[in-house]
């Protein structure tokens, strides 16, 4: 038996980013299933989207995340418009009309993908298509005037600390149950997985950074002696990140582990976070070895690293922080987009209330 769980050690699932050249992305609906959309991924040899991407990156400042998204959702436009495998760039932009992409929307509608993706493509395509009017390419926007979804104003889901404290234990508990079971010893990429998803998960919690945030942290940005991380978040604004005391020593450990591993590795390329290659771990890859420690610490498969972000700023504000710094500590530019947490904690004091109080 420890043999066998051993071997699974060995061929720790990290994950791979999406692929465009496979022609489709899988995207979650609203009820937590997978609808498949083509992609159009020749859009980034279009000399359009080349120099919208540029605008985006020299004009806006975006993300290099925050651009591959707008790639993305153009891309699937194209496929849309353009569905056979023959087409290839340049695009003629101006062939779609309203009705074409009043069409491109409802299909994400009727495929059950929840109101925010919708509206993220309407928002994406709008963007690029008000960028070819700017540069005179185009007269009118088929996407100007159309309405997404209705927001849907969920509260956020969170764990509570207790499953927070299961979750982050996981890795751990695993290397240490796999050490005692294997007699011949784990491989040192196995043991390595562990220590590293283990520092991953304190820091996710530990920051309430967002996923890609964490991936992109680098070893110049992390202050293991002040417990202090500089992360850049949306638009490449820096802000100053606290890690804990057990954030500090499991990045400790696994940037040590990582040393034996990889010797020249952190003096030539800096990442904090490496896959089993020795390359930067993407944020896909996170979000996949999160299922497994999921399943290990007994917790919903639905949940995903933004929900320890939600469980982050949730558990700071139940514990008497103010507002303004759970803003500072997420990166939020207004303050209307923390206040969800405020009703998060709220509806806990009012569960509590009802608990406890006699005349409840």
């Amino acid at each position: 038996m420890g043999t066998t769980r051993a071997v699974r050690a060995e061929s720790w699932p990290d994950a791979f980013d999406y692929d465009p050249s496979e022609g489709t992305l899988e995207i979650r609906t609203a009820v937590g299933e997978a609808a498949v959309f083509p992609v159009r991924s020749q859009v980034a040899a279009d000399p359009w989207m080349i120099r919208f991407l540029a605008h985006l990156d020299g004009e806006r400042n975006l993300s290099g995340h925050t651009m591959a998204g707008y790639l993305q959702d153009v891309g699937q436009f194209a496929a849309f418009v353009w569905p056979g495998e023959a087409e290839l760039p340049p695009y003629d932009w101006a062939l779609p009309e309203r009705m074409r992409a009043r069409q491109f929307l409802v299909a994400f509608h009727r495929a059950g993908c929840a109101p925010a993706t919708t509206r993220r493509k309407l928002a994406a395509l709008r963007t690029f298509y008000r960028f070819l009017i700017r540069e005179g390419l185009l007269g009118k926007n088929p996407f100007s005037g159309l309405r997404g979804p209705r927001r849907a104003f969920g509260l956020p889901i969170v764990l509570n600390e207790g499953q927070v404290a299961s979750l982050l234990a996981a890795p751990v508990q695993e290397l240490e149950a796999l050490q005692a079971g294997a007699a011949g010893g784990l491989p040192p990429e196995a043991v390595y997985a562990r220590l590293r998803d283990a520092a991953l998960l304190e820091v996710l919690y530990s920051t309430g950074g967002r996923v890609t945030e964490v991936a992109g942290l680098r070893l110049d940005r992390v202050n293991l002696t002040d417990g202090v991380a500089r992360v850049l978040g949306k638009g490449r604004k820096e802000r100053l990140c606290v890690l804990g005391r057990p954030a500090r020593a499991a990045l400790g450990r696994a940037l040590e582990f990582a040393e034996r591993l990889w010797p020249e590795a952190a003096a030539r390329d800096g990442v904090l976070f490496r896959n089993l290659q020795g390359g930067v771990l993407t944020p896909r890859s996170i979000e996949r070895n999160l299922k497994h420690w999921l399943a290990a610490a007994g917790l919903p498969d639905a949940i995903t690293p933004h929900k320890l972000r939600h469980s982050f700023a949730t558990h700071l504000l139940n514990a008497g922080a103010d507002l303004r710094s759970v803003q500072e500590l997420l990166g939020h530019a207004s303050l209307s987009t923390t206040q969800i947490y405020t009703h998060v904690s709220i509806e806990r004091l009012k569960e509590v209330y009802r608990k406890s109080h006699p005349r409840a």
